[in-house]
C-alpha cells in the first residue's frame, strides 16, 4: 500500500527548474494544493512516507520546488537563479503550474514548509497574505542571520548580520494584512532556531493576530523524526483550512 502512494511521486521541470510532484489518486476533484518548501538540507517529501501518506488521506496534491540554499526570499541569489528571486519564481511560475495541472488557483494553495522552508513559507504569506491564507511552518529557522559570514549563499544575498536581519519574518509581520490561518510548530529541543519560533509566537501574540501554534511537543529536536511527527497535525490544518477557504469563496 505504502509503495503504491509512494510511486504518484514524479519529477517535473518548472520554468526550467526540477519539482517533486504527488498527485493523489482520486475521482473527485482536489480541495486546494500544497506548495512545500524544503529546507537547508534540500530534501523534499518526494518518498517520504510518513507525509506522503498524510497527504493522500486527506486528498492534497503537493509541488516541492528544488530551491537550493536561497532561504526562499525576495532576493535573487545564484544558488537557485541568476535573474530570479526564489519569492517571484514561486508566485509566477508554481502558482500557473498549479493552474494550469490541478485548475487551482490563489486562495486555495496552501504553504507547507520545514526549517529554512518553513521561515520561507511565513515570508511567503507575510508578504502576499491574500494569495496565500494558510501557511503552516515546522520548525521554522527564522533567524537566518546567525548564519550570515559562514560561507553559506547568504553571503552573496546579504553583507552583514544586521541587514539579513531586517529581512527576516518577525520584522515583515504587517498588523493589519496577515494569512488568516497559520500554524507554527518547534520543539523545544531544538536550539538552534526554537527561540525564533518563540519570539515570533509572542509578537503574534501582542498584536492580536489569529495563529495557531504548538511550541511544546518534543520529538526529536531539529529532525525529521520530529518533522514527520508534526506531519498529521500540520496536513490536518492545511486541510482543514482549504476546506474553509472553499466555503468563503463560495
Amino acid at each position: 500500500m505504502a509503495n503504491d502512494i509512494l510511486n504518484c511521486w514524479e519529477r517535473v521541470t518548472i520554468a526550467g527548474k526540477q519539482a517533486d510532484v504527488f498527485s493523489p489518486e482520486t475521482l473527485e476533484p482536489f480541495r486546494g494544493a500544497v506548495i512545500f518548501l524544503h529546507g537547508h538540507g534540500l530534501k523534499t517529501l518526494a518518498e517520504d512516507e510518513v507525509f506522503t501518506q498524510e497527504l493522500n488521506r486527506h486528498q492534497l496534491p503537493v509541488v516541492c520546488p528544488h530551491g537550493g540554499q536561497s532561504w526562499w526570499l525576495d532576493r535573487v541569489c545564484s544558488d537557485f537563479d541568476e535573474s530570479i528571486s526564489p519569492m517571484d519564481y514561486l508566485r509566477r511560475h508554481v502558482v500557473s503550474w498549479i493552474g494550469e495541472e490541478w485548475k487551482i488557483e490563489p486562495p486555495l494553495i496552501g504553504l507547507l514548509g520545514i526549517s529554512m522552508g518553513g521561515q520561507g513559507a511565513l515570508q511567503l504569506a507575510y508578504r502576499h497574505a491574500r494569495e496565500f491564507p494558510i501557511v503552516a511552518a515546522i520548525s521554522p529557522a527564522i533567524d537566518f542571520q546567525q548564519l550570515v559570514g559562514q560561507g553559506y549563499p547568504l553571503d552573496e544575498m546579504f553583507s552583514d548580520t544586521e541587514t539579513a536581519r531586517q529581512q527576516t519574518v518577525t520584522l515583515h509581520l504587517h498588523p493589519l494584512n496577515w494569512p488568516r490561518h497559520q500554524l507554527i510548530v518547534s520543539d523545544p529541543a531544538d536550539a538552534s532556531w526554537h527561540e525564533g519560533a518563540e519570539r515570533l509566537v509572542s509578537k503574534l501574540a501582542s498584536t492580536g493576530i489569529m495563529f495557531e501554534d504548538d511550541l511544546e511537543t518534543s520529538a526529536g529536536g531539529h529532525s525529521w523524526d520530529y518533522f514527520r511527527h508534526m506531519a498529521p497535525r500540520c496536513i490536518g490544518f492545511i486541510a482543514d483550512r482549504l476546506d474553509k477557504e472553499r466555503r468563503r469563496e463560495a
